[in-house]
Order: C-alpha cells, then structure tokens, then sequence
C-alpha cells in the first residue's frame, strides 16, 4: 500500500464533515485533487469508503470500519512523535478524557485553566458522562473511574481513597431516631446510588451485613442524595468527596459507629492497554492526580480522623 498520512488525514476529516470539498480546504487541496487523494486511498485498499451523492457523502460499512483504523494510525504517529519528545516544553497534542458528570465537574473543570497555561499546546477533549464508555472503541487517551473495576485489559492507576458512610441530617435523626444496628435501617427512609437497593456493611467484629430496603429516593449523582439527606428526606450512602462540607458544617452527621460501608470507591485512572503512554498525556494524568488529591483533601482532609470509626480504619 502506498497511501500517506495525509490521506488517511483527510478521509477521517471527509467522515466528519460529510464533504470532500470542505475537507479539502483544510489541507489546501482543492476540491478535485481532494477527491483524487481519496479515490487513490479506496484503490489501494479495493474497497469502496463513500458513498457519493451531489449533497453529500457517507461511509459505506467498509469505510465504518477503516475510519476506526486510520484513527488509531494516525493517533499512534502522533503518540510516537511525543513519546520522542523528552522536554515539557514540546509536549503538544489531544489529550481525549472521559470521566462522570459530579467527578469531572469538581476534579478536573476547576484545574483545566491552570493545566492549559502550563502546557498551552496540549489541548483538552473532555467528555463528561455518566454512561460507561468504551475508551478503547471510542479511542480516548484516559477514563477517570470510581469504584470496583471491572476486570478487563485495561491499564488502571489509582488516584486516591475516595471514603464511603452513611450520613443523616440531625433534623432527620431527632425525628425517625438514631440506628444502632444495620438492621434498623429498614424502618428507615433510604437514599440509595444508582441501582442499589440498600447497603453492604461490615460491623466491628468483621461480620458483613446486607440490608435491603426500598428507597425513598435515589440518583446516579452523589449531589443529589447529599442534598436530600441535608434537606431530611433520609440516610444517604455518601463519598466523603460529597458530604464532607456538610459533615464539617454539621448539617450532616454520620451513623452507625464501627459498621463501615463494606467496600470504598476508590478513584482510579485507567488507559488503554498495550501502548506506551505519551508525554501528553502522562503530563495531564501527573497534573490532575495532584489536584485529585488536593481536592479531595479540601473536602473533608480536616474531619478524616475523627471519622475513622465509621470507616472501619
């Protein structure tokens, strides 16, 4: 095959913009020679990529498929120019991330400004999204993740403890009263994460307690449970990363002293396997796991240690 980058370049902008004419301007090609670079790249691979109207052009199911590969083609020459480059001062390229809408929205956002004047040629794609993406199909560079991985070929680096109680609003409390026992927890109001149908704790003995209760409410977003247990709706399963101003303000207070919620979330970054990690994107993953920490000991770092019974530490 004898096709260049600069074609693989151009077909994976003529996907994008639906327009070889467009595209081609881009790479100051005119509209004929545009398309000539494209026919060349469908020759060497016999295949047919577009489908050709006076409007518009689309991807045939060969072209689906090779849009796939030449980004990864072309991602990998950009990841070995960088990997090559041993000073800061030329680190430049996409840094693709991916991370939950309340994670991204307090870890990362906040810092971007700071991380774009240090590294002012690396730029940011940055897609907030509660949905679990697939980084590798999708092609991004870092997931920032929360919990228990799943297992599977991807490269995880943890980040820090992200800390997990139970926590009630002192309203709440005088009015349903105060558990002291795991199973008192199904006389109660539940704001349960996500699909959990209540909770998983381990008692002062190492025994492990599960309780299931219907919910009074839940959300997939750790504001939100944090927010109604302030406001006295019920116990809410909480990160300390959420609750920890209110715990410290003393609008919330945690319960259940020596049961610890069985598992913590910790924070994970995980990348794609089988690639040596570009310099681009090992200077984001340093960058943001500084403020990862630095975050998270704004948040509740003060009130850590008189927690510690709640937290089985």
């Amino acid at each position: 095959m004898s096709f260049d980058l600069k074609s693989l370049e151009l077909f994976v902008r003529v996907a994008a913009l639906g327009a070889i004419g467009r595209a081609g301007m881009e790479f100051n090609l005119s509209s004929t020679n545009a398309t000539h670079r494209i026919k060349a790249l469908e020759t060497d691979l016999q295949v047919k990529l577009l489908n050709r109207t006076t409007r518009a052009v689309s991807l045939t199911p060969d072209g689906e498929i090779f849009l796939d590969y030449a980004k990864r083609i072309l991602n990998d020459v950009e990841d070995a120019r960088t990997v090559l480059s041993q000073t800061t001062a030329t680190v430049s390229g996409v840094v693709r991330v991916t991370a939950s809408a309340s994670l991204g929205r307090t870890h990362i956002v906040p810092f971007v400004p700071e991380f774009s004047r240090l590294y002012p040629d690396v730029k940011l794609d940055l897609n907030l999204t509660d949905n679990l993406v697939d980084i590798v199909e999708q092609g991004y560079d870092l997931a920032f993740r929360m919990g228990e991985l799943a297992p599977s070929s991807l490269l995880a680096q943890k980040l820090d403890d992200n800390p997990v109680l139970l926590v009630a609003s002192p309203d709440y409390l005088a009015r349903k009263g105060y558990p002291e026992h795991p199973d008192d927890l199904r006389n109660h109001d539940c704001l349960t994460l996500g699909e959990r149908h209540g909770w998983h704790l381990r008692g002062p003995d190492g025994a492990e307690h599960r309780i299931r209760s219907d919910f009074t409410a839940r959300s997939n977003l750790g504001d939100a449970l944090v927010e109604w247990a302030v406001g006295g709706m019920g116990i809410a399963h909480a990160a300390l990363w959420h609750a920890g101003p209110a715990i410290e303000a003393g609008h919330l207070v945690p319960i259940l002293p020596g049961y610890s919620v069985f598992f913590d979330m910790k924070m994970w970054a995980v990348r794609p396997p089988g690639r040596l990690m570009p310099l681009r994107v090992k200077v984001f993953l340093d960058f943001m796991q500084a403020r990862f920490i630095a975050t998270n000991q704004k948040q509740y770092g003060a009130i850590l240690p008189e927690l510690s019974q709640y937290l089985g530490k």
